[in-house]
């Protein structure tokens, strides 16, 4: 493996048009509604405490450690309910006013309860303060419901949250409009329950939601969208987004200029390595997250111009973000659930 770098191919397959349909109109109803929280608002009054270094299991036999990580919760790291997928930052965003992560989830339900969807959680490593906030696709009309995807990766420009719908390309998220349903009731509403009722407003017991605004989709069926990333190391800034595939070393990924105004793929490549499960660029660079099972460290396969090194990686590592000269990632495997760092 070490001797196989990226190979360019064809990115015609990962064309995009934009396809926002009704989706602005409802997010716009649903926002004169339901007062806005900043993204500093929500970590201000953040409601869970992440836990440095915590979770050590997660990094099964990695040597030598990352250079930092973060726990979730006892509650968040052993839910059966809800798996970390996708990872973004505040510098991606080059917006964000305070050093932050934004992890998403997607909810994996047991008969009888419903679906809920998919969340993303705002951490903030310096205080080690988190909320969640659910995403919604909102109507014309005002209501909402939960979004049905893998959410594989999540990737933060401008205002922007790309979300990753492996089969269709990139959902997109307005952070200006991180709805606080406290702003509207006194309370969160039916915690069983989704969507508004006689003028109140239910997310499943979750006090922010946030409203799809935007949606860029594949134009010709067949490429995957299993995880998303930002480099800001080139000009124009870069859009990373690549496919998972299980058994063959076939998966292959494509990057679009920022901002986002054009369908049209910049560059692609295959990637020679199975199981990738979150993919960036950065300063001329590939850093590749493979997994393996719920129980075998990953690797981290870095690509510097056709020369690769394999680099240890916790279990069960996903989408990748760099944020303060290290490629960060976040592990999905219940009470293994950390995000963390590694050098570039």
């Amino acid at each position: 493996m070490a001797s196989k770098g990226m190979v360019p191919a064809d990115k015609a397959p990962f064309t995009l048009r934009r396809a926002t349909g009704t989706l602005a109109d409802g997010a716009a109803k649903l926002a004169a509604d339901i007062g806005a929280a900043s993204v500093e608002a929500v970590l201000a009054q953040a409601n869970r405490k992440a836990v440095r270094k915590g979770a050590a299991g997660a990094l099964g036999t990695m040597q030598p450690r990352p250079a930092d990580w973060y726990a979730f919760d006892e509650k968040d790291n052993d839910t059966a309910d809800w798996y970390p997928q996708g990872l973004t930052c505040g510098e991606d965003s080059g917006s964000a006013a305070v050093p932050v992560f934004v992890a998403s989830w997607y909810f994996k339900p047991t008969a009888p309860v419903a679906e809920r969807g998919i969340r993303v959680t705002f951490m903030s490593p310096t205080s080690l303060r988190y909320q969640h906030a659910l995403l919604v696709e909102a109507k014309p009309d005002g209501s909402y419901g939960p979004i049905n995807i893998h959410a594989g990766g999540i990737a933060w420009y401008g205002e922007h949250l790309y979300v990753a719908d492996t089969t269709r390309g990139l959902r997109v998220f307005d952070l200006n409009h991180v709805l606080d349903l406290r702003s509207a009731q006194n309370d969160l509403g039916d915690a069983s329950r989704i969507g508004r009722d006689g003028g109140r407003f239910h997310a499943f017991g979750y006090r922010y939601v946030i409203p799809q605004t935007d949606f860029w989709r594949v134009v010709t069926p067949g490429a995957l969208f299993s995880f998303v990333a930002v480099d800001r190391s080139t000009s124009p800034h870069a859009l990373v987004s690549g496919e998972y595939v299980q058994d063959t070393p076939t998966g292959r990924v494509a990057r679009w200029d920022l901002p986002l105004t054009d369908g049209t793929p910049r560059d692609a490549y295959v990637m020679p390595h199975a199981k990738i499960q979150g993919a960036v660029s950065s300063g001329g660079k590939w850093y590749l997250s493979q997994a393996a099972d719920a129980r075998t460290n990953g690797k981290l396969i870095v690509d510097a111009g056709g020369k690769v090194t394999v680099r240890p990686f916790p279990v069960g590592p996903e989408d990748l973000t760099v944020s303060g000269g290290r490629v960060w990632s976040v592990t999905e495997f219940r009470n293994r659930r950390v995000i963390f760092g590694v050098p570039l």
